[in-house]
């Protein structure tokens, strides 16, 4: 597929909470006309993990049905999002000779591919490999090494790799929904893609996208990603929380989280309060917000506890002058982003998809950047597989040619 092709292409963001398939077509300045949205409550899915096939399998099929039937078109594959605890990552060096004397992109697909080659356990798959930063004979900072003179060049990547398992489960459902899976694409990475600056890119900053099940963060420095992790704390832990701590049920829980949550205690006057009847009983209860917001924050302080350590076992915490970016359906909790400028003491803003057309009404929210994600991420891979298979047949062509010249060779030996 040629990059300047404008296909239709679809994204199924399969969460701890709800699914998401978007079907949309690329219009001028990559802008997104969204022309099929299917909305759907995950079922079988646990810290972004499948653990019931056939719960998750009717899911994601309601979720392709309702956007087959607001699209008019028929899915049949699409890019898949990707999160839970056994997501890791690793970075890794590669070199390779320059042909030509100037770097072009196969030499850089060249580079990468010997960064692939790390040893990686059996029961593991590899999911991105992601350029971090070039060098050329030894000169070091170099970010788009294409059309410059060399003799060697090598490439710092980051590899993020996953439970082979955890990948055949996922795909097993959304086959039997009906589609293919082109490529998993991990969570934080696509988000990225929908709310992140190129300013912020450059300068240093973390994507912390907070969902139902997981808490995934992408550290992006020089305009490339150094650093991913996956967390098993989400949103569903405040929810849980709160039903234990106000003995509601989970759905009432989540209600109240959603109409009167706050992430500060310190916020919320003494004397204010709402009113819910209570799990097993038959009259409403009077509840004190504050102590709604007390139990949200000690959570909430927990979960950013978790980020801290993460940014600062990276080795990166010093580089991120442009702070973070919160994104997810967890960071429209009231008081969070303040919350978290409190504890990470850099700039923190709330991000959501921009830039849309079309069926838009539900999207423009923090809770579907990865969905929105999955679609900038397509265009991106398919003007890299289009440089791809150029490579590859390039490649196949010398093989070809090299392997005329032996044959050549060996009828004029005795």
């Amino acid at each position: 597929m040629s990059p300047q092709e404008a296909p239709i292409i679809v994204g199924i963001d399969v969460g701890t909470t709800k699914i998401c398939t978007l079907v949309a077509r690329v219009e001028a300045e990559n802008k997104f006309r969204i022309l099929g949205v299917g909305i759907e409550p995950s079922r079988g899915m646990r810290k972004g993990s499948v653990v019931d096939i056939e719960a998750t399998s009717k899911a994601i099929k309601r979720s392709i049905d309702k956007a087959e039937r607001t699209s008019g078109l028929e899915i049949t594959s699409a890019q898949v999002s990707l999160a839970g605890s056994h997501v890791s990552s690793v970075n890794s060096h590669g070199a390779s000779g320059v042909t030509g004397g100037v770097i072009d992109q196969h030499d850089v697909f060249r580079a990468l591919d010997a960064a692939k080659a790390v040893s990686i356990p059996h029961n593991r798959d590899i999911v991105h490999v992601i350029q971090r930063g070039f060098s050329v004979d030894g000169q070091d900072g170099i970010h788009k090494p294409i059309g410059m003179h060399g003799y060697r060049l090598e490439v710092e990547a980051h590899i993020i790799t996953a439970a082979a398992t955890s990948l055949d489960n996922l795909e097993q459902c959304v086959n039997a929904a009906g589609a293919e899976v082109e490529a998993f694409v991990l969570n934080p990475l696509a988000s990225a893609e929908a709310v992140l600056t190129e300013t912020e890119r450059e300068m240093g900053v973390v994507v912390c996208d907070i969902g139902g099940g997981t808490t995934d963060l992408a550290i992006y420095i020089n305009g490339d990603v150094w650093h991913t992790m996956v967390m098993a704390i989400g949103g569903n832990h405040i929810t849980s929380d709160i039903t234990h701590g106000l003995s509601l049920s989970l759905d009432q829980a989540e209600k109240v989280k959603i109409q009167h949550g706050h992430a500060m205690k310190s916020e919320i006057p003494e004397d204010e309060v709402f009113r819910i009847r209570p799990f097993g009983d038959d009259a409403e209860t009077e509840y004190c917000r504050q102590k709604l917001a007390m139990i949200i924050e000690a959570r909430v302080e927990e979960m950013f506890s978790y980020v801290i350590q993460e940014i600062k076992r990276s080795g990166y915490d010093g580089l991120l002058p442009a702070g973070m970016v919160l994104t997810g359906g967890t960071s429209s909790l009231p008081g969070i982003s303040q919350f978290a400028r409190r504890m990470f003491n850099f700039p923190v803003r709330v991000a959501q998809p921009e830039n849309l057309l079309g069926m838009t009404d539900q999207l423009y929210d923090p809770a579907y950047s990865t969905s929105v994600g999955l679609l900038e991420w397509t265009v991106l891979m398919n003007t890299i597989s289009y440089e791809k298979d150029s490579y590859r047949k390039q490649m196949y062509d010398e093989t070809v040619s090299w392997s005329k010249v032996i044959d050549f060779l060996r009828r004029l030996l005795p």
